[in-house]
């Protein structure tokens, strides 16, 4: 991966986790920067489960790609929320 790559999966990260967290209802108390990781992971397993899919090269937007980037990204983040809170409360 090159810079411009890993540049690009840093801001698709970031862009994902926050659409992630803006159609999650509520407040989830966890930190931004654990926002940017997860919306990070879940583009890159997103592109990993959409091209074995077959669907991660199609003509203009990847709508399907996305779509797997979002839920995976708000899987995530409700995860997060869910172990960040109870960690607190500990």
């Amino acid at each position: 991966m090159h810079v411009t790559g890993i540049i690009s999966a840093i801001i698709v990260g970031l862009v994902i986790g926050v659409i992630a967290r803006l159609l999650i209802p509520g407040r989830q108390n966890i930190p931004i920067w654990l926002t940017i990781v997860i919306g990070i992971v879940a583009a890159l397993i997103g592109t990993a489960i959409a091209g074995g899919l077959g669907v991660a090269n199609t003509r203009g937007i990847d709508w399907i790609e996305l779509i797997l980037q979002i839920v995976l990204a708000i899987i995530g983040v409700l995860l997060a929320t869910a172990l960040y809170s109870r960690s607190k409360v500990s």
